[in-house]
């Protein structure tokens, strides 16, 4: 059953014309993965499938009573006083009906008509889960990340990121038939990334996400939707499916254009040799025929996405050993170091990934080998022959009134020509160059610092989350120049991707210490299963992270038990209804047919009225079974 439908829908910025004629529909379990290059529309679509946004043409159609959440990157602010107040907003009906039966309560000892309405909503508010709304509260704000004690900050004192993740908090909990999510792992930790991916497996409801992260898709999404050249593909799958499907898809377009131009060219030649020779009629026709073939079933030339093009390279080697630390703590103070006895030994060629919770220290610690921050303790000693690149999360290194052209020139000490070139082959080329950094997106802005960094020729890269704001296949090609860099590499990371194909080693952060783990994310995720199972407090601590976890999904299976019970319900009054009214026709056009002597008549309605009544005899044999299950 499709929840939702666009028929022919299209939609443009100024003369840039995103989606053209598209027709889609959103079944009741579909899991939808969104992807396609940055500024392609998949934000843009997936505010029209919400109904936030009148296409410029086209039709859009939502079945009746339809609850949809939409997370938007940039969430608005919450209604409510403190995070928890919040959250109890989407709960508002269940509290409505938790505070009248406080009042029936105390009428009941006088008031026979109390105690009934009592009985009848107090069934009611359990089965709609109105006794465990505070455990799946804390439920789904643990597991996002909000311990107890910020549960009555007040909503204004939020940063962006808690104020994004408490915005998806309070979608989780209102359980919409529909969730519609972009870029939800925005300013998650990789703990809060898996716990969300656990979340969304159990949701029984449709999902439709714009995420670049590839794992997320692999693991929560059965369909892509790929957004690009003004239409949607689709491809059965996850990411890396479709990846395997899209290849094959343009390989297979390629070879039929192809062939159709050959067909086209020899056409053509053909008509060039005869038209005015012996073979003139036999000419015109094969023209007349080429003209239709190319308006009314030529197919136009497969399209691939542009591309980033990118090289690192390392010109001057360092010495073997790039740096190493001996005691060293970090952070912003010496009454609560971030992290503390961290002994490095870094050697030429490696590359690490810096793994860890927000706030646990991991751009901190690149900012103090950087020298950037001063040293709590201990000490840091860089190799011979060591030239550091940093990019920053927050491209702190590029002038908001400069342009991204100047830049470039300024940081790498490159000439004007070198830059334009660099900003080409990272798409941003022509008037692009010339904007101010503060009109760039941030894609944009992170391209340029790229660009930086290949100007610089730095041996070793110091990365904080190198693929945010690229868009996928930018993330691979950033993956792929890491594995062929021939320097040494250092990045801060939530993509998983990322650190499986490019790491050699794995930092991870964790309770004010450092963890070395030869290999990538498969291996640091064995190291932390080992550990968890070997320290008593980690292992009892998943246990009954898992007990609440598998609770949780035997309530939501309870839950969706019945509101599916109820459904087939009120199904079976209406198909009841439908059977008596054609039973009393059937008796009425018996009579009638009968005065009118029509016997061919009376003996197919005789011969129909059985089948009727026996059909309407199961469906209240199913009414009282079902009625019997929901009690």
């Amino acid at each position: 059953m499709s929840l939702i439908a666009l028929e022919k829908v299209t939609h443009a910025y100024a003369t840039l014309e995103i989606l053209r004629h598209v027709s889609l529909r959103v079944g009741e379990s579909d899991r939808i993965g969104l992807v396609g290059p940055n500024g392609a529309g998949k934000s843009t679509l997936l505010r029209i499938i919400a109904g936030l946004m009148e296409p410029l043409s086209g039709n859009l159609h939502h079945s009746a009573g339809l609850r949809i959440g939409y997370l938007p990157q940039d969430p608005p602010a919450l209604s409510g006083s403190t995070i928890y107040d919040a959250m109890l907003d989407a709960f508002a009906d269940l509290r409505r009906m938790e505070s009248d039966l406080e009042d029936l309560a105390a009428r009941m000892g006088d008031d026979e008509d109390a105690m009934e309405r009592y009985g009848r909503m107090q069934h009611e508010f359990e089965d709609r889960g109105g006794y465990g709304y505070a455990s799946r509260i804390e439920q789904v704000l643990m597991g996002l990340g909000f311990d107890k004690d910020i549960w009555t900050r007040p909503l204004s004192k939020l940063s962006g990121g808690q104020r994004t993740r408490a915005y998806l908090a309070k979608l989780l909990l209102g359980e919409p038939d529909v969730l519609m999510l972009d870029e939800p792992t925005n300013h998650l930790d990789l703990e809060t990334v898996e716990w969300l991916e656990g979340w969304l497996g159990s949701f029984r409801g449709a999902l439709v996400v714009v995420s670049h992260d590839r794992y997320l898709l692999d693991n929560t999404t059965t369909q892509t939707w790929e957004v690009a050249f003004g239409a949607v593909e689709k491809y059965r799958g996850g990411y890396s499916k479709y990846l395997t499907l899209r290849a094959e898809r343009y390989l297979e377009r390629q070879r039929q254009w192809e062939a159709q131009q050959a067909y086209i060219a020899k056409t053509q030649e053909f008509i060039r040799i005869h038209l005015a020779g012996q073979r003139t009629k036999e000419a015109q026709g094969r023209r007349s025929r080429l003209e239709r073939f190319i308006r009314d079933e030529a197919i136009p030339q497969p399209q691939d996405h542009q591309s980033i093009s990118l090289e690192l390279s390392a010109p001057v080697r360092s010495g073997d050993i790039v740096l190493r630390s001996e005691e060293l703590a970090v952070g912003y103070d010496t009454t609560g170091p971030l992290l503390t006895d961290v002994e490095l030994n870094v050697e030429r060629g490696q590359r690490i990934a810096i793994l860890g919770g927000n706030g646990t220290g991991k751009t901190t610690l690149i900012r103090t080998i950087l020298g950037e921050l001063p040293k709590l303790a201990g000490k840091v000693r860089i190799g011979t022959n060591v030239d550091m690149g940093y990019l920053s999360q927050t491209h702190a290194s590029l002038d908001p009134e400069g342009t991204a052209l100047d830049a470039v020139v300024t940081t790498g000490g490159c000439s004007y020509e070198r830059a334009r070139s660099l900003l080409g082959a990272l798409l941003l080329s022509g008037d692009d160059g010339l904007k101010k950094i503060n009109e760039l997106s941030g894609g944009q802005r992170s391209r340029v610092v790229l660009a930086q960094l290949v100007a610089q020729s730095a041996n070793v890269l110091m990365l904080d989350e190198p693929t945010n704001h690229l868009d996928i296949p930018s993330s691979e090609i950033m993956q792929d120049v890491l594995q062929r860099f021939d320097g040494t590499s250092i990045f801060v990371t939530h993509d998983r991707y990322l650190v499986q194909g490019a790491a050699t080693h794995v930092w991870a952060l964790e309770d004010g210490k450092l963890y070395s783990i030869l290999g990538g994310w498969r291996e640091y995720l064995a190291w932390r299963e080992r550990r968890r199972t070997s320290d008593p407090v980690l292992k009892a601590a998943d246990q009954g992270k898992a007990q609440r976890q598998a609770q949780r999904r035997e309530d939501r299976k309870q839950a969706n038990l019945v509101q599916r019970l109820k459904r087939r319900h009120e199904e079976l009054e209406g198909e009841i209804d439908i059977a008596e009214v054609r039973l009393e026709a059937i008796n009425q056009e018996i009579s009638a047919a009968s005065e009118a002597g029509d016997m061919t008549l009376v003996e197919k309605l005789s011969s129909e009225y059985p089948v009727v009544r026996a059909r309407l005899d199961e469906l209240w044999a199913e009414w009282e079974k079902v009625g019997m299950e929901l009690e």
